[in-house]
């Protein structure tokens, strides 16, 4: 029996940094899976602007996912973790489940050190993960120190279709960040094609795993 999908995005061209990148591959070797999605970028927009989720962020993020569910999906994955509270938030008035898709990487990292890494190119992203990480350390009765980076500007870069100036600014500050941790995790989906060197740490990128999570709580549900 086929499967129903839902992705919700925050970035307009997340065809190119999201679905044909991770979406698409994981629809080809899910033939028994139909994945569509939604797409609106004021919900980053008003993010960063607020400095945070908000209550009426949450609440748009909700009707969506209640679309997809009407539509007939059997699971919603969401792409941004900046958005990742307002995902928790609505995730009890769902009959059906959601997840963000960086979920499985906060898992990782909590597993993966004491001293963490979390490295973003927007200010929301980082705390965003940061709070998933915690959590998960919690859940391994483990004390954690999480340190924080962003590269500011990067992603507007990013956004203008500069990618190569975005992957420098990323690069420079990996090299630095890798060199004082145990692990690094990238706080955005929009950095995980980024082409660096090899450090001498883990760094935990989000995509992948977060399809795959979504795809066996469906399979569970």
């Amino acid at each position: 029996m086929v499967k129903t999908l839902y992705t919700i995005n925050t970035i307009n061209n997340f065809m190119d940094i999201i679905y044909n990148p991770f979406g698409k591959p994981f629809a080809q070797a899910n033939p028994d899976i139909q994945v569509y999605n939604i797409m609106d970028d004021s919900l980053l927009l008003d993010t960063r602007k607020y400095g945070g989720m908000t209550p009426t962020i949450a609440s748009r993020m909700l009707n969506y996912a209640k679309a997809a569910e009407n539509s007939g999906a059997d699971g919603v994955i969401v792409t941004c973790t900046s958005v990742n509270h307002a995902t928790k938030m609505i995730r009890p008035l769902l009959n059906i489940p959601v997840i963000n898709i960086e979920e499985p990487v906060a898992e990782m990292a909590a597993a993966s050190g004491k001293r963490i890494g979390v490295l973003g190119t927007i200010p929301t992203s980082p705390g965003a993960i940061s709070w998933e990480i915690e959590e998960s350390a919690a859940r391994l009765g483990k004390e954690i120190e999480i340190v924080p980076v962003v590269v500011d500007g990067a992603f507007d870069v990013l956004q203008s279709g500069d990618r190569d100036k975005h992957d420098e600014m990323v690069c420079e500050a990996l090299y630095k960040l890798a060199k004082e941790v145990d692990c690094v995790v990238f706080a955005q989906i929009s950095m995980s094609l980024l082409k660096h060197e090899a450090v001498e740490v883990p760094v935990l990128k989000i995509g992948t795993s977060g399809f795959e999570k979504i795809k066996a709580l469906m399979e569970q549900h």
